[in-house]
């Protein structure tokens, strides 16, 4: 439960969810910072996945995501259940999936809170949840022309 606060600002927004999308489009920072803008916020933390260029000691040549149908309504279930065990003002999440090259945004996701302790304890816990239990899988080509399929959950 969120830790109950003697100012407005400092509890729980009312729709603190402000931007969750999987899509195929490059993703950016920029948008998400600006989604989770809020007066009240004194501290935002933002975690930004991207692509490198090896993995357990290969060189990744090629990589693409993929969801399963059920991914966006599993990032909102994951998304409401961090907003309501912190005093989230705002919260976004977005993730790529479709073909993407080494540098390339995987995924961004970013919370305002009213102090920065909060802020990061509750972006933690948003990429950490979504990794873990939203169905998108990572399917990396190694340079070598092996492959291996990598599940969110």
């Amino acid at each position: 439960m969120a830790p109950i606060h003697d100012h407005p600002g400092e509890q729980a927004s009312t729709d603190p969810v402000r931007l969750l999308e999987i899509r195929d489009t490059p993703l950016s920072v920029d948008e998400v910072f600006r989604a989770v803008g809020d007066d009240a916020a004194g501290g935002t933390a933002l975690f930004v996945g991207t692509v490198r260029n090896h993995d357990g000691g290969q060189d990744v040549g090629a990589l693409g995501y993929s969801c399963h149908p059920s991914a966006q309504d599993e990032l909102r279930r994951v998304a409401e259940k961090v907003a309501a065990n912190f005093p989230v003002r705002a919260l976004a999440a977005v993730h790529r999936v479709g073909d993407l090259q080494v540098g390339d945004l995987a995924v961004v996701v970013a919370v305002s809170c009213p102090h920065r302790a909060e802020a990061f304890e509750a972006c933690r816990k948003l990429i950490d949840d979504l990794k873990h239990e939203v169905p998108i899988w990572k399917h990396q080509r190694f340079s070598d022309g092996t492959e291996e399929w990598v599940g969110a959950c």
